[in-house]
């Protein structure tokens, strides 16, 4: 098992979803999505596992709120956006080979046990 954890240092459920992994021993990188971001080929995986880029927008936080993203016409644009402003990611967003998920999701990560 190869988990990452891409969350903020500050959200609640990436906390928790770092101490469901610590719990259970299993290794896992936590990457600050906030300084770090994600790589085109991350996004490009994460968004397939998880049923497309529009379950990674948080559409509550501030950054979404503050940008354009809904007004523009093209999906690239709108992932170049995205990958532009981290802060505008749900999280925690947790991947494990292709398999991913968006927010506190311990049902599913039972699974890959």
């Amino acid at each position: 098992m190869n988990i990452q954890i891409f969350g903020k240092s500050k959200c609640f459920d990436t906390k928790k979803a770092e101490r469901y992994f610590k719990e259970r021993r299993i290794k896992y990188q936590l990457i600050d999505i906030l300084s770090k971001g994600m790589s085109r080929g991350e996004f490009k995986s994460v968004s397939s596992a998880v049923g497309g880029w529009e379950k990674l927008v948080d559409t509550s936080s501030k950054a979404y709120a503050d940008s354009t993203i809904a007004y523009l016409a093209y999906e690239e644009d709108k992932t170049e956006k995205l990958l532009d402003t981290p802060a505008m990611f749900k999280t925690p967003i947790v991947r494990n080979g292709k398999q991913a998920t968006v927010g506190y999701c311990p049902e599913i990560w039972k699974d890959w046990e």
